[in-house]
């Protein structure tokens, strides 16, 4: 019985592999990781600065473009470096506790973002849908009680995931097959029995991911009928060139989520979702700015002024 108490208080770090089994994949990701991380930086950081200095922009739909922007480095801070320096070394050291918080944050942002998207589509359904009610639905107190909801809903989801991870034993290999830790990937490397851990994470997570996405492709399905009753094929045009891209982002983001957390033997193919995961903690903060903003008039035309006041 002592010889396996130590075992189990013997992990004191783990060591992150990736994409080991590939090593001139190693090099490449390293670069493509870093060059992302700057895009992503630079791209969500040049937004926030739009939105701020442009009064014009300081509506609901802005104010919660803004702070996805903000989230979105956060959650591309937390693994995205960490990724990279691994990549370049061939294999990462990250300790017990780092591995924790790591899995904590992006547990935090991830779910966060999940909220923001639905947030972001009832914000565009009471535009659209009841254009003479929305100065008075989306007012400044109700849009700070659903970014703080968000927030909050983030830290329930990343409280419950972290604790039922990190109660498990850990005393064998410590090789966690992927770049960051992840729940599913650390959950694999542990000891115990880990059935009540997967149950947890599907119903939580499902729940999440069911009810926020339920709120998004609803307030969707209720825009587009809108869009297809408006009289002048311009605006319909404008309306939907709008709701395209930002259906385009809640597609990739829900579906990639959806595979990793929210269906049974989520933790069963590590390369798999190696793969998807590159998907939601690169791709998509990299592309949000230029899907929801980019390709907005607005923001071409506060982009203009900005430059000419350089």
């Amino acid at each position: 019985l002592k010889g396996t108490m130590e075992n189990h208080t013997k992990v004191t770090e783990f060591i992150l592999v990736g994409f080991q089994s590939h090593p001139g994949l190693q090099v490449l990701l390293s670069v493509l990781f870093s060059t992302v991380y700057v895009v992503i930086v630079v791209g969500n950081s040049s937004m926030i600065l739009i939105i701020r200095m442009d009064s014009k922009l300081h509506t609901p739909m802005y104010f919660f473009l803004e702070n996805l922007s903000i989230l979105d480095i956060f959650y591309a801070s937390v693994i995205i470096p960490k990724a990279a320096l691994t990549f370049s070394l061939g294999r990462g050291i990250i300790s017990y506790n780092g591995c924790a918080s790591q899995m904590f944050f992006f547990s935090l942002f991830g779910t966060t973002e999940a909220f923001f998207l639905a947030v972001m589509a009832y914000d565009r359904f009471s535009a659209i849908c009841n254009p003479l009610l929305y100065q008075v639905t989306m007012n400044k107190r109700f849009c700070i009680c659903l970014l703080v909801g968000s927030y909050l809903s983030g830290c329930i989801n990343c409280t419950i995931q972290t604790g039922f991870t990190f109660s498990l034993s850990f005393c064998g290999p410590k090789e966690i097959n992927h770049f960051f830790c992840d729940v599913p990937a650390v959950m694999h490397v542990s000891c115990s029995d880990t059935f009540v851990n997967e149950i947890v994470m599907l119903s939580v997570c499902g729940s999440i991911i069911v009810s926020t996405a339920l709120v998004v492709f609803i307030s969707y399905g209720y825009i587009i009928t809108t869009i297809i009753q408006m009289p002048s094929a311009e605006s319909r045009h404008k309306a939907f060139s709008t709701c395209s891209s930002h259906m385009v982002a809640v597609c990739l983001f829900f579906g990639t989520v959806f595979f990793m957390y929210a269906q049974p033997g989520a933790t069963s193919s590590p390369y798999k979702s190696n793969i998807i995961s590159i998907l939601y903690t690169t791709v998509i903060p990299m592309l949000n700015p230029f899907i929801y903003t980019f390709r907005n008039k607005d923001v071409k035309e506060a982009l203009k002024k900005l430059l000419k006041r350089k």
